[in-house]
């Protein structure tokens, strides 16, 4: 059995400082640690339980398939900070069929992330009995 014991996906952006304002500047995400120097430097960010690296650079953006998902406390509130961040909305938050609320967004490439909210009576938050 492998015991996992942290993760992190990594980014390789078309325009490094872009996406690097993107994320700390415009998600406020907060950095771990930085590495290596220049345009193409690394920055890792942190993401609850895991981390992003934005680091090198690519020449095309991403698989389009790729999304990241990330849990938010609040997606209303977030929409509005987001907004007011400049950050493109790909749409508002939703409340999806299975009960979780759903705002997407994307990054300078074209990421798709999803930020996600477990409301408090969801199954994966509320466990009568426990």
């Amino acid at each position: 059995m492998v015991h996992v014991l942290s993760s992190r996906t990594l980014l390789r952006p078309t325009d490094p400082d872009r996406s690097r304002a993107f994320y700390g500047e415009q998600l406020g995400l907060a950095v771990h640690r930085e590495f290596g120097t220049g345009p193409e430097r690394g920055t890792v960010y942190f993401l609850g339980n895991g981390f992003l690296e934005v680091s090198g650079r690519s020449d095309a953006p991403l698989a389009p398939g790729l999304a990241l998902w990330l849990q938010v406390e609040d997606a209303a509130a977030a929409h509005e900070e987001l907004r007011a961040e400049g950050v493109e909305i790909v749409r508002p938050p939703v409340e999806e069929p299975w009960g979780l609320v759903e705002m997407w967004i994307a990054d300078p490439d074209g990421t798709r992330i999803v930020l996600v909210e477990v409301p408090a009576e969801h199954p994966l938050r509320y466990r009568p009995g426990i």
